[in-house]
């Protein structure tokens, strides 16, 4: 499972509105088969580890990360039907599709083709590869990480405005996958219009999945470089967006905190002392500091050339 995972986060940010899943199958001890969500959805994991696996997929053990849909459509048969007529033996998935048009009914339909299932199987690393998919079906909205490049004091920028560069070489190539990682990078209106970032992926190979780039703003004033929303609660609207990365200022980075809408924190630590400079959020609604508490837990850490990275997620 641990593998079909791995499969999985290949096509994260890529495959909004259906999940990013993983599929591998096994015969005899050896991969017959490997299948990953391709971009924009089709085909399916199932199907494109079926095809490669062929007549080894009968009396096999289907890795899978999510329960097989349930529902046919324009582009492509339901993966649970393919799973039956493949004939493996064994399916086991990590996670139950929430999709009210599959939930179960999947699984369902293996059993009474006498296909085994195994659930639950490294379903908290699912739910983490998923988030934007389970995220989505659940809230309505994208998965939100919030990044955030700090000195030691918590500024991300001199009084004057100079924030070029905080961190290192290494923490902003970082910076840089994750952003291939998300259909989507939103900075507030200040930001672009001061700064005109390029929110774009540049590291070798991957900048072909550059995030569409969104502006919070009221202004008035639309771009033809980025789609803009009135609102941190607009966010929904965005179709085709399960991943969202937010990279700045700290007005917004504090309006999406204050709403509640932040999953997941990327804190970019430089060992540098700014002083008097530009803190990295203003007030985001706590009403004591107990509030602050017990709100996010670690769940990653890391040095990245001379700065450190801490990923926190929302307890």
């Amino acid at each position: 499972m641990a593998a079909a995972l791995a499969l999985a986060e290949r096509g994260r940010g890529r495959t909004a509105p259906n999940p990013n899943v993983g599929c591998l199958i096994v015969k005899g001890g050896r991969v017959v088969g490997r299948g990953w969500t391709q971009p924009g959805g089709r085909p399916h994991a199932e199907a494109m580890a079926l095809a490669e696996a062929g007549a080894a997929g009968r009396g096999a053990t289907v890795y899978v990360t999510l329960e097989p849909c349930a529902h046919a459509g324009p582009r492509g048969p339901a993966c649970s039907d393919l799973l039956v007529a493949a004939g493996p033996a064994r399916v086991v998935a990590a996670l139950t599709d929430p999709d009210k048009r599959t939930a179960g009914e999947g699984f369902a339909r293996l059993r009474a083709a006498g296909i085994a299932v195994a659930e639950g199987v490294l379903a908290a690393d699912a739910q983490r590869c998923m988030a934007g998919f389970l995220t989505r079906q659940a809230l309505g909205r994208p998965h939100v990480t919030l990044k955030l490049a700090l000195s030691l004091d918590g500024m991300i920028a001199r009084a004057d405005g100079e924030s070029q560069w905080i961190t290192s070489a290494a923490a902003r190539a970082h910076v840089h996958l994750q952003r291939s990682r998300h259909e989507a990078i939103l900075v507030g209106r200040g930001t672009w219009d001061a700064d005109r970032p390029r929110l774009d992926v540049r590291l070798p190979g991957l900048e072909e999945r550059s995030p569409i780039r969104v502006i919070l703003g009221s202004s008035s004033l639309e771009s033809q470089e980025a789609r803009t929303i009135r609102s941190p609660g607009a966010i929904a609207t965005l179709e085709g967006v399960d991943h969202l990365l937010i990279e700045g200022g700290a007005q917004t980075a504090s309006a999406v905190l204050a709403e509640g809408l932040v999953d997941r924190l990327l804190l970019y630590r430089a060992p540098i002392l700014i002083g008097a400079g530009r803190p990295a959020l203003g007030d985001i609604g706590l009403a004591s500091l107990a509030d602050a508490h017990g709100r996010w837990r670690l769940t990653d850490s890391r040095t990245l050339g001379i700065d450190r990275l801490e990923v926190y997620e929302r307890a």
